[in-house]
């Protein structure tokens, strides 16, 4: 059998790293490499520290680098996790932003997880890009650094041969689209099972479903009627039994949804249908027009162009590429 020369992935290590932005990543190309089938593996993974010596992580795990940045060799891609320290000490040590700098002239793909940006962005590699980072720094990160255009709605973003992704799962969701680019979406697939990753998620999706965002933005009643809808999905959600439901009158009720939602009741509910339409394409083998039924939709016209304006693909391309 033909040996496939592997490729070389460097995982940045650092003091005050956020471990599950170098777990998830690290366990997704390993467990690539166990199903590609080959004599080799398809990844070599390695981690790289400033030096040699032991990092600790947020929560208090001790790691210690395979090499430090004089002695890493040469990699395919550079993954830079993140936390604490990527938005500050790391911020400020030019010795690593040369590195970086010298590094993105040989390296095909550079990846953030997180705050990882924040290092990107502070050697100076991300101006005029589109980036993303977890949503709860966005703002810092403009404030910080004007220049780089940010989408933090966004689940993962790629800008030439950098790639960024949201918050903690995020770089799972990215690392599983970089293997589907390499290997195809047959490894890619038996990689989300292997993870129990319930949905392989493209990147224009946002960093959290609606449900979890009704739990951040909405309080008391309203987290509650978000649970009341998403049980009935396929029944009539027009304002006035929404604003029945909470015991409101419809201006009032559409007054304080867009408050707490920033949107409005009928696009809000839109989403909610779309997301449990992604989930029936990917996992089962209901027809479109069914799904369409079973999620709300007038009829699967409806649901088709409604689908299209948010992920920008159809229905049945989504089910092709996020199945086997």
């Amino acid at each position: 059998m033909k040996r496939r020369t592997s490729r070389a992935i460097g995982l940045l290590l650092y003091d005050d790293l956020q471990p599950l932005d170098l777990a998830g990543p690290l366990d997704v190309f390993g467990s690539a490499s166990h199903h590609a089938g080959t004599a080799r593996a398809a990844y070599s993974v390695h981690t790289i520290g400033l030096s040699r010596k032991p990092v600790r992580a947020e929560n208090g795990l001790s790691l210690t680098p395979d090499f430090a940045l004089s002695s890493a060799p040469p990699l395919d891609t550079l993954i830079i996790p993140g936390g604490a320290g990527s938005r500050h000490a790391l911020s400020h040590d030019t010795q690593l932003h040369r590195w970086l700098r010298k590094r993105e002239q040989t390296t095909r793909r550079i990846v953030s997880v997180c705050t990882g940006v924040f290092v990107l962005a502070s050697a100076g590699l991300m101006e005029g890009r589109r980036a993303t980072t977890h949503w709860r720094y966005a703002a810092e990160f403009r404030s910080r650094f004007p220049g780089v255009h940010l989408d933090a709605d966004q689940l993962y973003v790629q800008d030439g041969k950098f790639f960024s992704s949201g918050g903690l799962t995020a770089g799972m969701d990215l690392s599983l689209a970089l293997v589907e680019a390499d290997l195809g979406s047959g490894v890619a697939l038996a990689v989300a099972r292997d993870l129990v990753m319930y949905i392989r998620r493209p990147g224009n999706q946002a960093q959290y479903s609606e449900p979890l965002d009704a739990q951040v933005r909405g309080a008391g009643r309203f987290t509650q009627l978000v649970e009341w809808m998403l049980e009935r999905l396929r029944q009539d959600l027009g304002v006035a039994r929404l604003a029945e439901r909470v015991n409101m009158s419809p201006r009032n009720f559409q007054r304080v949804f867009r408050q707490k939602f920033l949107t409005t009741p009928a696009r809000y509910v839109e989403r909610l249908r779309l997301e449990r339409a992604c989930i029936l394409l990917s996992t089962g083998s209901q027809s479109v027009t069914s799904i369409a039924a079973a999620c709300g939709f007038n009829n699967a016209d409806v649901f088709r162009r409604a689908f299209r304006s948010i992920y920008g693909t159809s229905p049945r391309e989504y089910r092709q590429r996020f199945t086997a």
